[in-house]
């Protein structure tokens, strides 16, 4: 499956991105995008799943540096 995933930062501060991933995201998972990392707060279906694509929206908040690590962050936005 390939999951289409259209990333939009809560408060702005960051242009998001649409972003082509062979792994669904998760809820309260890292993501990175650019140079900065985000927490996932919120995932939901665009459209249902046409043929071997899924089509979703992703809202993210900026974590903060000391809020933990970045291990098991999704690499989303590079490349």
């Amino acid at each position: 499956m390939i999951y289409k995933v259209s990333y939009v930062i809560v408060g702005g501060g960051h242009p998001g991105a649409v972003i082509n991933q062979n792994h669904a995201p998760e809820i309260g998972k890292l993501v990175k995008l650019g140079h900065e990392m985000y927490r996932i707060v919120e995932v939901a279906e665009l459209l249902p799943p046409m043929g071997n694509f899924a089509y979703l929206h992703v809202s993210c908040k900026p974590i903060e540096a000391a809020e933990g690590q970045v291990e098991g962050a999704n690499s989303a936005g590079e490349g």
